[in-house]
């Protein structure tokens, strides 16, 4: 059994090199199709030919495409990203400050919005058609259907503007003082979890409607098992595999989404990397920058592959 689910994780693995190979082709196509020159971007309109002509061929623009994508790879193997023009640093300080800084928003919200999303869906479930149900479920909505950018604004508002507990926006590393670096993120964190927690509380809502309907929920009750342990043994841990999938999805689409709430709290994430470095056509930044968004994305999925062997051994069994 125990190769089978090795073969599963070899076979997920290689697949997830297989798409990040067509992601990195993908995403150098495109660039090189964008109209603009980054070398008159970075020189600006009174640059002279000789001074172009230097820092082209200083990037390797000079190079045909495929000699350009293949000193790109074969500098990723390497561990080196280039450097980018505008903000004239290597690539990879950038880019893994920035994802750190974006980390720092999105694991605590998705920690919080897995939490309280099991928690009030299963509330909601055993509590179907009463007002727990119908207040947990009104709220979910409003979740579901507000943009962030408008739940930021909001916050802000109440928060920082008129109850004056949180600072407006800003961002301060944890290294240079926690309280305070606390203290700017709680809003980022919820703001971003708002919707997610409404997802989930959802998807456990539906997932533990469609269990507890199950021969085998029955059973557990008519041998007298106290109904947390139903509950948690047998309702719960069964509506964990569609919820699971909605994990891997939301994970990486936080990762992938963050520029909004970055923008709106000045925070300096990798969403708001990539702005600028698509406004400046810096496209050394926005290539390697999607190649790491599309790596959190299939590391995403690979857990959430492992996890379904974790929660029901049935599955890993079979693969």
């Amino acid at each position: 059994m125990r190769s089978k689910y090795l073969l599963m994780i070899i076979r997920r693995l290689f697949q997830s090199v297989i798409v990040l190979i067509i992601v990195t082709l993908l995403v150098f196509l495109i660039i090189q199709a964008v109209p603009g020159d980054p070398v008159i971007l970075f020189l600006g309109e009174g640059a002279t030919e000789e001074s172009i002509a230097y820092y082209t061929a200083l990037f390797g623009f000079d190079q045909p495409v495929l000699v350009q994508y293949f000193r790109w790879i074969t500098g990723l193997f390497r561990g080196e990203m280039g450097r980018s023009i505008i903000l004239q640093m290597d690539v990879s300080d950038i880019i893994f400050t920035r994802l750190g800084t974006t980390l720092l928003i999105v694991i605590p919200a998705f920690i919080l919005s897995v939490i309280l999303g099991i928690i009030f869906g299963v509330a909601a479930a055993l509590n179907r058609g009463k007002a727990v149900d119908s207040l947990v479920s009104f709220f979910a909505n409003i979740g579901m259907a507000m943009p962030n950018f408008w739940m930021g604004i909001l916050g802000i508002y109440i928060f920082a503007l008129t109850l004056g507990i949180l600072p407006v926006q800003g961002f301060v590393p944890p290294t240079q003082d926690l309280v305070e670096s606390i203290r700017r993120l709680i809003m980022p964190v919820i703001i971003m979890a708002s919707g997610p927690i409404a997802v989930f509380t959802r998807q456990t809502r539906s997932a533990m409607l469609e269990v507890v309907r199950q021969d085998y929920v029955r059973t557990a009750e008519a041998k007298g098992l106290g109904k947390k342990n139903t509950i948690i043994k047998h309702q719960l841990r069964n509506a964990l595999i569609p919820i699971a999938t909605v994990m891997g999805v939301m994970l990486g689409g936080m990762v992938g989404t963050t520029v909004l709430i970055e923008s709106i709290f000045v925070v300096p994430g990798i969403g708001s990397l990539m702005i600028l470095a698509i406004r400046s056509s810096d496209f050394m930044v926005v290539k390697n920058g999607v190649l790491i968004l599309a790596i959190v994305v299939c590391i995403c999925n690979l857990a959430v592959d492992l996890l379904y062997g974790v929660i029901d051994p049935r599955i890993r069994d079979s693969n």
